[in-house]
């Protein structure tokens, strides 16, 4: 008997990222399709039926070759539901997502946040290597995550845990945030976050700053001209970075004493940086955690790249079925 698939879907405001997996968790084959917010994002369901039903087309399968599917969403979810209050960057509001897609593939749907199903994609075949206790910290435009206790994803009262970026990081005189507070954390580690500091950074700093000469040719910087300049050995550079770290230990270390994770994985575009980033995050982390907390988490650079949402996808799919 040949092996049924389940269907991982994680939706961006840009590109709907598809995939069919086994129930091991490999992808058997995935692809994106344009997310189409016209009139209020009423037409992605359709567009994800679509596409669903093409793709079998094209590997000569029928439907019954497919179990279930889970998606990752953007925006404020009711869990149990699938409804989305809110999604700010699709159209969304009021939205029954879970219900829709159900009737337009005649599949179970299970919805969750975008950051908790990537956070379960690393979980299950990333970085975090099968870790039961786990926190994912996903460092983009913006700051995510995803808290896993006992294998299970944390969702609080109204499904709004995980919500790593805007945990309050500057009380007093911070800079604006998208959620409506300020001095949230993703001003500051997000990549935007780090190139205002860079920016605010150069303002004072002398001629010999590979920044600040970077900054007068170009007008702006950029997150990833900050790494560059540190890989050099750019002291301006690695103080700005040292603030991000900084700032992002604190909260990671505040986490950590909370529910001691297993796995700190560090995710998104930022995660590039690498080492430059681990090596004083993990530093400003040590300061803050309590001694057997530290010595109990390990950091990890997530592994799965734009796969991991479709994979967390995947195990969301898996859970519901059996």
């Amino acid at each position: 008997m040949t092996e049924k698939w389940y269907v991982g879907v994680d939706l961006g405001g840009t590109t709907i990222k598809m995939a069919f997996l086994t129930s091991y968790g490999e992808v058997v084959t995935k692809w994106e399709i344009p997310t189409n917010t016209e009139d209020g994002g009423i037409h992605i369901t359709m567009d994800i039926a679509k596409a669903i039903d093409y793709k079998l087309k094209e590997l000569n399968q029928e439907k019954q070759h497919l179990l279930a599917i889970g998606m990752g969403a953007p925006g404020f979810i009711e869990m149990e539901t699938g409804f989305i209050y809110q999604a700010v960057n699709i159209g969304w509001k009021d939205f029954p997502l879970k219900d829709r897609l159900e009737v337009e593939t005649g599949l179970p749907v299970t919805v969750d946040n975008d950051a908790n199903i990537a956070a379960l994609g690393e979980m299950w075949r990333g970085a975090g290597d099968g870790a039961k206790n786990l926190l994912c910290v996903t460092l983009g435009t913006g700051v995510g995550g995803g808290v896993i206790a006992n294998g299970q994803i944390l969702h609080g009262a109204s499904g709004m845990a995980g919500e790593i970026g805007h945990i309050t990081s500057i009380t007093t005189g911070g800079s604006p945030c998208n959620c409506g507070k300020t001095g949230c954390l993703e001003t500051i580690a997000s990549a935007t976050g780090i190139a205002r500091l860079a920016t605010e950074a150069v303002a004072s700093a002398d001629g010999n700053s590979m920044l600040k000469q970077l900054f007068d040719q170009k007008g702006d910087l950029t997150a990833k001209d900050v790494f560059d300049a540190v890989n050099k050995g750019d002291e301006l550079a690695a103080e700005v970075l040292d603030e991000t770290a900084f700032h992002l230990g604190l909260a990671i270390a505040n986490l950590s004493n909370a529910f001691n994770p297993e796995k700190i994985i560090i995710g998104g575009g930022v995660s590039r940086a690498g080492d430059a980033l681990l090596e004083p995050l993990k530093k400003h982390f040590e300061r803050f955690a309590l001694g057997r907390v530290a010595e109990s988490a390990e950091f990890k650079i997530a592994t799965l790249g734009n796969d991991a949402g479709v994979i967390g996808g995947a195990w969301l799919a898996k859970q519901k079925v059996n």
